[in-house]
C-alpha cells in the first residue's frame, strides 16, 4: 500500500491578495470548488492509497483539520513546530511510518498546492513509479516541459536502451537561464522538477543519514518527544528548532545515485503566479478570464478577480486585477512573479494583510471584521454548529452581541442564556464569558466591541476544546 505524505507549509505569497500568510493558496479554491488541498487528496482515491499524513505548521492546523472533516477523511496532521523545509519535513513523517512498523512502506510525497488536470496519466505514473521505489529507488516525477519556462528546476534523464520509461537521473539543474533552457527542451532528456517524490522509508532515512546526518539526527531528537491530540501530532520544539534548513533536493536526491526520474505529462501546474492561474483557465473570446461579479468592456488578455463587490475594468489589455476586502492589486500580467515585493513592502510598514484576510477563520467557525475605529469594532461571528469558543475574559474591552441567524448559548459570569434571532445581552469588561452554537445551523451575531485596547491578544483563556492558551 502507499502512504500518501502531503506537504502543506507554502506561503504562497505570489497569489497575494487572496494568499496570505495566515490563509495560503493550498486553502484556497482556485482551480474547482475544492481547495487546492482537497483536490491534492481526491486525486488519490481511485487508487489504493492508505489515509494520508498532511505536515503543516501550527498556525494551520485547523484549517487542515477542517478541509478533511469536509471531505470526511481521515488525515494524520503532523505540525512542524517552525518551518524547516522539505528534508526535515519528510523525515519526520518517515520517522512517524518507521515508529508504526513501516519501515518498509512507499511514500509517496505531494506538494498540497499543485494542479494535475489529468488525473488517470498521474495515477499510471505513480503504478509505473511503484516497483522501482519497492526495489530501493528514490522516485521523482520529471514533468514533461511544454515551453522554455525559466522559473523551475530542471532534472535531466540517461535515456534506457530498452526504451523503459523510468530514467536514472542525470543531474539537477537549478533555474537556467532563457537560453540553456530552449537547448533542454531540443534535448528532451530534461524534465521540470515537480517536488514530487516516491520511496521507501527506510530507503530516504537511509540516504538522509548518509548525505545529511545533522537533519536526520534533529529529527530523530524531535520524535523522541511527541504529543497527540485531537487529530494533530506534535514533536519536540526545541530539538526541531536545531534542524538544518534543506529541501530533499538539496540534502538527498542531489547527493544520491540511486534517483530515477519518471516522466509525467498530466497538465501539471504549481500554479506559481497569477499569469500561471490565467493560463489554467477558461478564456473569454477576448481572452479574459473574470470571476466574480465583474464587468468587462473593451478588455483583453486580463485576469480580473472580484470577491465581495463589483469589479469593472474598461480598455485594458494584460492585466491583472484582484479584489478582496481589505486589499486590490492591479499589475501588469507579465510583473506578476514581483507580486512578492509588494507583500514584502506591506510587511515592513507593519501592516497585517499580508498575513491574514478581513475575514477569518477559527476552529469554531470564522470572524469578519466588518469596520473599526480608534475605541470600537464590529465583527460579524459565524459559529459552527456544536461548536463553542473558549471561556475567557477580556482586560479592555466590552462586547454587545447580537444574535441574528440561529440559537446562541451565552455564559456570562453566574448567568447561562439562551437567546434567538434579533435578540441580544452585553458583556462587561473583566466579566468571565462564553459562546456556544447548542443548535444544527449556523450561528452568526454581530458583536461590538469597544474599549481603550481590542487587539486578539486581549483575550485570557480558562477552558478551551482546541488546546489554545
Amino acid at each position: 500500500m502507499i502512504f500518501p505524505v502531503i506537504l502543506s507549509g507554502g506561503s504562497g505569497t505570489r497569489l497575494w491578495p487572496l494568499s496570505r500568510t495566515m490563509f495560503p493558496k493550498q486553502f484556497l479554491a482556485l482551480n474547482s470548488d475544492l481547495a487546492m488541498l482537497q483536490e491534492t487528496v481526491s486525486r488519490l482515491e481511485s487508487i489504493e492509497v492508505s489515509s494520508p499524513q498532511v505536515i503543516c505548521n501550527e498556525e494551520h492546523r485547523f484549517l487542515v483539520a477542517e478541509q478533511m472533516r469536509q471531505m470526511d477523511v481521515k488525515a494524520h496532521i503532523l505540525l512542524e513546530p517552525v518551518g524547516r523545509n522539505t528534508a526535515p519535513a519528510i523525515a519526520l513523517s518517515a520517522l512517524h511510518l518507521k515508529e508504526q512498523g513501516k519501515s518498509d512502506a512507499v511514500m509517496l510525497v505531494l506538494a498540497a498546492d499543485h494542479v494535475i488536470e489529468n488525473v488517470a496519466v498521474f495515477h499510471t505514473a505513480i503504478q509505473t513509479a511503484l516497483p522501482k521505489a519497492e526495489a530501493g529507488k528514490l522516485v521523482t516525477f520529471g514533468i514533461v516541459p511544454t515551453e522554455p519556462a525559466t522559473g523551475y528546476g530542471y532534472i535531466k534523464g540517461n535515456p534506457n536502451a530498452n526504451a523503459d520509461p523510468v530514467m536514472d537521473v542525470a543531474a539537477f539543474v537549478e533555474k537556467p537561464d532563457l537560453r540553456t533552457v530552449q537547448s533542454y527542451l531540443k534535448s528532451g532528456d530534461y524534465f521540470w522538477n515537480s517536488g514530487m517524490f516516491m520511496f521507501r522509508v527506510d530507503r530516504y532515512l537511509e540516504e538522509l543519514e548518509m548525505h545529511r546526518a545533522d537533519i536526520l539526527d534533529a529529527c530523530v531528537k524531535a520524535m523522541k518527544v511527541t504529543s497527540s491530540d485531537m487529530d494533530f501530532i506534535r514533536v519536540d520544539r526545541d530539538a526541531f528548532v536545531s534542524c538544518p534548513d534543506d529541501s530533499i533536493d538539496y540534502a538527498v536526491m542531489e547527493n544520491t545515485d540511486q534517483a530515477v526520474v519518471v516522466p509525467l505529462d498530466a497538465g501539471w501546474s504549481d500554479v506559481g503566479s497569477w499569469s500561471a492561474l490565467w493560463d489554467l483557465k477558461e478564456k473569454d473570446e477576448h481572452n479574459n478570464v473574470a470571476e466574480g461579479d465583474v464587468i468587462l468592456e473593451d478588455a483583453s488578455n486580463s485576469f480580473v478577480y472580484g470577491q465581495d463587490r463589483i469589479v469593472a475594468a474598461l480598455g485594458v489589455d494584460n492585466l491583472v486585477i484582484v479584489d478582496t476586502k481589505d486589499a486590490l492589486l492591479v499589475a501588469a500580467k507579465d510583473k506578476v512573479q514581483d507580486v512578492k515585493k509588494i507583500v514584502r513592502q506591506v510587511k515592513e510598514a507593519g501592516r497585517s494583510e499580508h498575513l491574514q484576510h478581513r475575514e477569518v477563520y477559527r476552529p469554531w467557525g470564522k470572524y469578519d471584521s466588518i469596520d473599526s475605529g480608534s475605541r470600537y469594532q464590529v465583527k460579524h461571528i459565524t459559529v459552527n454548529p456544536g461548536a463553542k469558543l473558549s471561556l475567557q475574559k477580556h482586560h479592555h474591552r466590552a462586547e454587545h452581541w447580537v444574535v441574528v441567524k440561529g440559537t446562541a448559548e451565552v455564559r456570562c459570569g453566574d448567568r447561562t442564556m439562551l437567546l434567538t434571532e434579533d435578540q441580544s445581552t452585553y458583556i462587561p469588561l473583566g466579566e468571565v464569558h462564553q459562546l456556544s452554537n447548542p443548535g444544527k445551523v449556523p450561528l452568526e451575531i454581530i458583536e461590538i466591541q469597544s474599549g481603550s485596547y481590542l487587539g486578539e491578544d486581549d483575550i485570557i483563556r480558562y477552558e478551551d476544546d482546541y488546546g489554545r492558551n
